[in-house]
């Protein structure tokens, strides 16, 4: 079944949750698309997990570009949504559909993903009506990190949890067909997702959002320069890793790899010739 905008929304009306994981190359896209996964997110947090960035605040348009073209080519039958990194949409609407046109012209992407809610929708409107999706992005967002002050949930608060709501709400008219919430509290996260018609995405946002998402080298413990309280580690596949590349190099320093399995044969005549 190929997973679009369309089957996101029919998923929220029937009850059913979505799941998101992101990827940024080939191989990893054709995994996860193998494993049922609904969406792939080619998240600016390439620049944290591909390119050893601090933040995401570095990651360029031609980055995205590049990652999600290679994610496009191994997902064919999931939604492909990817990140506009920053600068790419802030500076202004006309900006935001030129580049938000690129990640899905050159990219190959089904969607976009950009971070902020009311100072944004003139942004999501302009994007929408040029026949390309939009997701939204509220709580943390991690290109406001600057602002924010550092990593911290969002809405704790009285008048901030009401601001979320307002939010979602509003990128909700202004035609997001999803939106991520990040480090949300549980409770107000759940209340979002009733308020509003389209589905919600959370991550460090409980179970009562109507799908999750999650940065797949966390989850598999393949990144250890944060660890966020909202992840789970599903499969140790970092320390397997580990275990494999020391395998390996042992080996290569006994002389017992490559084996005689692992070789090509000669004719021995042929070889005699040559001395």
């Amino acid at each position: 079944m190929k997973h679009t905008v369309t089957t996101f929304k029919q998923a929220k009306e029937r009850g059913e949750k979505l799941t998101m994981l992101t990827a940024y190359d080939y191989t990893t896209a054709k995994l996860i698309e193998e494993s049922g996964i609904h969406s792939i997110l080619v998240g600016d947090s390439l620049g944290m997990v591909c390119l050893g960035y601090e933040n995401t605040l570095s990651v360029t348009m031609e980055d995205m570009i590049h990652h999600t073209k290679a994610v496009s080519r191994g997902a064919k039958n999931t939604l492909v949504i990817a990140d506009m990194p920053f600068m790419s949409y802030q500076t202004g609407w006309y900006d935001a559909v030129v580049n938000a046109g690129r990640l899905v012209k050159e990219g190959g992407a089904h969607a976009v993903k950009l971070e902020g809610g009311k100072e944004v929708c003139p942004q999501i409107e302009a994007i929408v009506k040029a026949s390309i999706p939009v997701c939204a992005h509220i709580g943390l967002t991690p290109q406001s990190v600057n602002a924010f002050g550092g990593f911290k949930v969002q809405g704790k608060g009285e008048e901030a949890a009401k601001k979320l709501l307002e939010e979602a709400k509003a990128v909700e008219q202004a035609g997001a067909f999803a939106v991520v919430l990040e480090c949300v509290p549980a409770k107000l996260a759940a209340l979002i997702s009733e308020k509003i018609s389209i589905p919600t995405i959370g991550i460090g946002a409980g179970a009562g959002c109507d799908g999750q998402v999650l940065v797949y080298q966390d989850m598999l413990a393949m990144y250890a320069d944060m660890a966020p309280k909202f992840v789970k580690v599903f499969a140790n596949v970092g320390e397997e890793m580990k275990k494999g590349f020391a395998a390996y190099k042992k080996e290569v320093q006994e002389g017992t790899f490559p084996a005689e399995e692992h070789t090509f044969k000669i004719e021995e005549s042929i070889l005699e010739k040559l001395y």
